[in-house]
């Protein structure tokens, strides 16, 4: 019989923050390659420089603010390939991209929103926080104020965009916007929560290990 072994997600991490679009461009390449059978699953972990996605579904009126005012604060608009409305991304974010090909997984996208979410529950209990899931609703809530957004993109069964956690942000530009559409729902952070913040590479640390094991790497002959 043919030997078995497991092909390991290649798990890239940025150690300053990266502007949106210079990250989507490198998640198309890797996705692109993965389709096409040339390159390996991938793991992007990162933070962002200070910014607006707008995705599909999104309603201009969302953002509060002109988009020449936000240019001025230096906060960035981005329209967006992926489901969901407007959400934030900035420095004392952990923002993870994962480039999974569901067709060697599960092709469900519902499957795999409640992994992320899995993966992210998980990784607040490490710090001893319930993380809860919302009727209705994706992303992940502590004590009813949201920790962690979820906007994905799936191309091909292959995925791309992702979620980001509110490690350490600066949690007054939410207020710039409607997070996610959502008019009645504080948003939180684990700084926050905790009274102090984890460092960005400890956080990383922790969430790649909880992701391995939602998402172990696929076997290979």
């Amino acid at each position: 019989m043919p030997e078995t072994s497991a092909k390991t997600i290649e798990c890239i991490r940025s150690t300053a923050p990266v502007p949106y679009a210079e990250a989507y461009e490198a998640q198309i390449a890797r996705r692109n390659l993965v389709e096409a059978d040339e390159a390996g699953e991938a793991l992007f972990m990162l933070e962002h420089t200070p910014v607006f996605t707008l995705g599909r579904k999104s309603d201009e009126r969302h953002l509060l603010q002109s988009r020449a005012t936000l240019a001025d604060m230096g906060i960035d608009v981005v329209e967006v390939d992926r489901g969901g409305d407007v959400t934030y991304h900035g420095p004392g974010q952990l923002v993870a991209y994962p480039i999974l090909d569901l067709t060697r997984r599960r092709q469900s996208i519902r499957w795999y929103l409640r992994e992320l979410e899995r993966v992210i529950v998980d990784f607040l209990a490490d710090y001893g926080l319930k993380g809860e899931r919302l009727e209705g609703y994706t992303g992940v809530w502590v004590g009813g104020a949201k920790v962690a957004a979820i906007g994905v993109g799936i191309r091909g069964w292959v995925t791309f965009h992702g979620l980001a956690i509110n490690v350490e942000p600066d949690v007054e530009h939410f207020r710039l916007i409607v997070p996610c559409g959502i008019p009645d729902k504080a948003v939180t952070s684990l700084k926050l929560l905790l009274g102090e913040a984890p460092t960005m590479e400890s956080a990383y640390d922790v969430f790649e290990k909880h992701f391995s094991n939602a998402f172990p790497p696929l076997a290979v002959t």
